[in-house]
């Protein structure tokens, strides 16, 4: 009976379709974008966001053209400008992208590279033998997303010139402007304001990444200027905008020793171990691999992989060569007489402590896994990489016995130390301190078990901890406090951590484990809430977690579960009105200048016990109370400004640059203190102070 019903069902379904209220679908409902069209709809498909990283991804694909012809050896110096109006220039001494016409399209060969998808040099023949750039989307879909760009090529003792409007439409032909006995290309785009709706394009950001490509292609030479507060800039009349002398902020990157200096300049504020930065370069089959490295007195490794000079977030195939490699060739070299004379095997995790390491293959078919490029999936460059480093690298530390020395010694201690961490750990496992059945008492848990809506909120002492507790959504929102300021991590092993009672709470809390037991999956909150005090010590204890987070939990950064709460500076109380302000400048839009100035004065003589500010001088029936912490507030306030889904302010904190974070946790929580004091002095202006 049932069986009847089901293909009764089937064969009335055609007709309930028919009579949908959402209309046929015919060939003529399928719509089909021609050329540019389809990047201008799904701009996202193409450069992932028309967000900040967007916006800076048009410039990377500008570059990565030039600099593809300085990893073939056509090109040495490339320069970048931001100019006014939001345009951006990029020119390079390379070959010239060709102008004669192209034999199917029946234009330009340069127009049809600015106007056509998946087209280019990078995919046969022998434009290109290694390139960054996989599909033939760069350039074209930085034209379709610009209202205005400008292609200049100098090559054959011609100039030539074909510019674009409103999303890639060509204005006439490629056409000779001139004679010219320079070669290379300059293009000039503008991004178009109604696909970005903010063009303000970071100089950090840029800066940071030209850095990285410099050290990757040896004696190339990358400038950087930022002439958009230049006033009218004549950016036709030169080939390269520096040698127009203007002043204005620039920079610029040269490095001879490529991938050793990126080694050393990642190892600034950390002591070597050993006095030779290990380098190897060489042809293995198709592939060409480069690997430099350093051990350094840290217990945290830094291996930063490329794949035709792009960056491998998540490593690969080459990573993987060379770390069995290393393993292998560390291991032989105990054996060999290095080491100690006992028996004893190196694991993988002991040959990673303390080394600063950077693979760079390039090759002339790379897979990657994902659209992000960030992991190699090419098969061939393990075996290369790890034939190439393990000759090199065998040989490196036997011609060098002092340094092969220093790097046993430093891999046996890392050795040693993680034994004793796993007897403690297996020590602590073994109480039931980390199995998640006992969690710590201080926690006030919610009641909800749906990870996915529950918030755990990490309060800085017992006072904020009560309020907060008491103010919460007990259904979704948990609360732990913290009990001073945490253990500084960052040069702390396991077994040291898992001693201290606050870490230890905050393990059991999260759910994940930590170390090599560690597991996302586990994560009880996808809301991890830092709310700390507006002051000096609430900074130290935020910057305390955010190293243990990083160092140790960093999954739980990668996928968006850590917020930092930004709860109100100052309440405002104007008759029966209540407001909160955030910043100073909001506390002047809503109390006025005079009230500020009062309140300033009040808080100078008065600052351990803020009160309400009630004078009456000129600004009679407004009170300003400035919190110092949030324990301070009341439970209600507490709820309604810092914790009410509705309308609190959370900061979602990314990790946009993992070598810089890196770096700058090395040097603020290491332990070179010339390094953190030059770093306090040069940047003592931007601070804000809370006397």
């Amino acid at each position: 009976m049932a069986k009847k019903k089901v293909k009764k069902a089937i064969k009335e379904a055609p007709k309930t379709g028919q009579n949908n209220s959402t209309g046929s679908y015919k060939a003529q409902d399928i719509t089909v974008l021609e050329g540019l069209e389809a990047v201008r709809r799904r701009p996202g498909m193409y450069i992932g966001t028309t967000g900040a990283a967007g916006l800076h991804h048009l410039l990377v694909e500008v570059f990565d053209n030039a600099r593809d012809e300085a990893m073939g050896g056509f090109a040495n110096d490339i320069e970048i400008a931001l100019l006014p109006g939001n345009r951006v220039r990029v020119a390079d001494n390379g070959r010239g992208i060709p102008v004669d016409i192209h034999p199917k399209t029946k234009v330009s060969a340069l127009e049809t590279v600015m106007t056509k998808l998946h087209a280019g040099g990078k995919f046969g023949g022998e434009g290109y033998k290694v390139s960054g750039g996989l599909h033939g989307v760069g350039v074209s879909v930085v034209n379709a997303l610009s209202v205005a760009v400008r292609a200049e090529v100098h090559r054959d003792g011609g100039k030539f010139l074909q510019e674009y409007k409103n999303g890639g439409k060509p204005l006439g032909k490629t056409k000779k402007i001139g004679s010219s006995d320079l070669h290379g290309t300059i293009i000039t785009f503008e991004p178009d304001p109604s696909v970005f709706p903010d063009r303000t394009y970071n100089w950090d950001t840029i800066v940071s990444h030209m850095r990285q490509q410099a050290y990757l292609v040896r004696g190339l030479r990358i400038s950087i200027l930022d002439l958009r507060n230049a006033g009218k800039v004549d950016d036709q009349s030169v080939f390269y905008l520096r040698e127009l002398s203007l002043d204005s902020p620039s920079t610029s990157f040269y490095f001879e020793g490529g991938l050793r200096s990126l080694v050393a300049f990642q190892n600034h504020y950390l002591e070597p171990i050993h006095k030779n930065v290990f380098y190897v370069e060489k042809e293995e089959g198709t592939v060409h691999v480069e690997v430099a490295l350093q051990y350094v007195d840290d217990i945290s490794s830094r291996i930063s992989a490329f794949a035709n000079n792009i960056y491998n977030a998540e490593g690969g195939m080459h990573v993987t060569g060379f770390k069995a490699a290393l393993t292998r060739t560390l291991n032989a070299q105990i054996k060999n007489g290095s080491g100690n004379g006992k028996e004893e095997t190196f694991t993988g995790d002991d040959v990673l402590e303390g080394l600063t390491a950077v693979i760079s293959v390039k090759m002339r078919e790379v897979q990657f896994e994902g659209q992000t490029k960030s992991k190699l999936g090419s098969v061939e460059a393990r075996g290369a990489t790890e034939a190439v480093f393990s000759e090199a690298f065998g040989r490196f530390l036997e011609e060098h016995p002092d340094d092969a020395r220093a790097i046993v010694g430093k891999v046996q201690l890392a050795m040693k130390a993680r034994k004793a961490a796993k007897a403690a750990k297996d020590s602590i496992l073994r109480k039931g301190a980390l199995d998640g059945m006992q969690l710590p008492g201080k926690l006030a848990d919610c009641q909800s078990r749906r990870a996915e809506e529950a918030e755990l909120f990490i309060v800085e002492g017992d006072s904020a901890g009560g309020t907060a507790k008491m103010g919460r959504d007990r259904r979704i929102q948990a609360v732990l406090p913290l009990r001073g300021k945490i253990l500084n991590i960052e040069r702390a092993r396991l077994d040291k951590m898992l001693a201290s009672e606050q870490i230890k709470n905050l393990v059991v809390a999260l759910g994940t484990a930590i170390g090599d037991i560690f597991d996302i999956a586990k994560l009880r909150y996808h809301k991890v809430i830092i709310a700390t005090d507006a002051d000096v010590d609430g900074a130290h204890i935020r910057t305390l977690l955010l190293t243990l987070l990083y160092r140790h939990f960093r999954p739980v950064i990668d996928g968006g579960y850590l917020y930092i709460a930004q709860p109100p500076l100052y309440k405002i109380k104007k008759g029966k009105d209540v407001a909160y302000a955030y910043t100073d400048a909001e506390r002047v839009k809503l109390a006025g200048k005079e009230t500020e100035v009062e309140n300033t004065e009040q808080q100078t003589e008065n600052s351990e016990s803020p009160e309400e500010d009630t004078s009456t001088k000129k600004s009679s029936k407004v009170s300003v109370q400035r919190y110092k912490g949030l324990g301070e507030m009341n439970s209600e306030e507490l709820w309604e400004t810092t914790m009410d889904p509705a309308r609190r302010i959370l900061k979602q904190v990314t990790i946009e640059d993992a070598q810089e974070a890196d770096k700058i946790f090395d040097m603020l929580m290491g332990t070179d203190v010339p390094a953190r004091k030059s770093f306090i002095q040069s940047h003592a202006k931007e601070a804000t102070l809370d006397i």
